[in-house]
């Protein structure tokens, strides 16, 4: 994504975009950290820390803003309704305030509900 300052353009990679999002969402309460399904067996697997923003998607739209995608796995017993307006609000506040960038939509896809080993 580029954007247009006084002083020049400066160019942000979806990279930074899918890092700080996972850092931030696994930072919640109620999360047990960043999800993915294997195509392979349809298994969901929980991402170690090094590897959040592999299920993270982002999509840069119009007005210079993103739609972000989060992929996640939630303790058991938590209220996941709340747990993901809480994801929400934290992903979007922490993106803006480090990118300058409008988070036009925050969608959280719950792919696992697990309990403590």
């Amino acid at each position: 994504m580029k954007i247009q300052t006084d002083l020049g353009v400066i160019d942000i990679s979806a990279d930074v975009f899918t890092t700080i999002s996972g850092w931030a969402a696994n930072n919640c309460f109620g999360v047990k950290g960043m999800a993915i399904r294997s195509m392979s067996d349809g298994f969901v697997y929980l991402l170690r820390r090094d590897s959040l923003s592999k299920g993270v998607k982002v999509n840069a739209i119009e007005d210079d803003a993103v739609n972000i995608e989060l992929h996640i796995a939630v303790d058991h017993g938590v209220n996941i309704p709340a747990v993901s307006r809480s994801i929400i609000s934290e992903v979007r506040y922490v993106v803006e305030k480090l990118t300058g960038v409008r988070v036009a939509r925050v969608d959280v896809c719950v792919d696992s509900i697990m309990a403590d080993a």
